[in-house]
């Protein structure tokens, strides 16, 4: 356990540290909610208004940028500079490794989360959620299913050099296709078809009705499947 909290301060000051993965993980999803809650926070989306809308899109967005692609893009870069064969020859337990590398993972997307709250309180009048309880779990699960696929797509990546554009190339579409920044109501019919397959679709569907429209997480059971299953997977 000594060795767990010495490995996990050591991560987070590895992720504060990275000036470029906290700027694209980090920050750019408060970036984007000014921005386009400045452009149609007020308009009404789907039956509420834009900010409300938007703010629970961008923690979906803030869920893959940070679980899934920051992770992702880290651990094929130590592997492939032979940072993690290193790691093998002391006595930190992988176990304990991994586990430190996501709870760091984890305090940044918990941050960001609290930001973009903040954020929509001060800058649109955005109240606090009412279902906190069912919001912490809805958020843990997305976060933790998008940690487990992000480790699982670094099988796919062979260099250090084409991790960024792999990961890049698949959680963008992958946002704009499943509704973070604007709603997919009137989509193509052919991407709402890859929409209903995207785990990002069913987390924004999780995050939108427990924060929108007070529904507890207990009651989304096709959400919380889906997302789980693509986590196990």
């Amino acid at each position: 356990m000594r060795l767990f909290w010495h490995e996990l301060r050591g991560e987070i000051l590895l992720y504060v540290r990275s000036r470029e993965l906290a700027f694209f993980t980090f920050l750019l999803p408060m970036i984007f909610f000014v921005l386009l809650g400045s452009t149609y926070g007020g308009d009404t989306v789907d039956g509420v208004r834009g900010s409300d809308f938007l703010l629970a899109g961008m923690i979906g967005y803030g869920a893959i940028s940070i679980a899934f692609a920051g992770l992702a893009i880290v651990l094929v870069i130590r592997r492939e500079s032979g940072i993690l064969k290193r790691l093998r020859a002391t006595p930190l337990p992988a176990g304990a490794y991994v586990a430190a590398v996501l709870g760091a993972f984890l305090l940044a997307f918990a941050v960001e989360v609290i930001c973009l709250i903040l954020l929509g309180r001060v800058l649109f009048g955005i109240g606090v959620p009412d279902r906190l309880g069912s919001l912490i779990f809805a958020l843990l699960l997305g976060a933790l299913a998008f940690c487990g696929l992000g480790i699982g797509v670094t099988a796919l990546i062979k260099s250090a050099e084409g991790a960024s554009a792999v990961v890049n190339a698949i959680y963008l579409p992958a946002s704009f296709i499943a509704g973070a920044f604007f709603s997919p109501e009137h989509f193509p019919q052919v991407l709402r078809a890859i929409a209903d397959v995207l785990p990002l679709t069913y987390f924004l569907r999780l995050i939108r009705d427990v924060m929108l429209h007070d529904q507890p997480i207990w009651t989304q059971g096709t959400n919380v499947a889906v997302i789980a299953a693509w986590g196990i997977a």
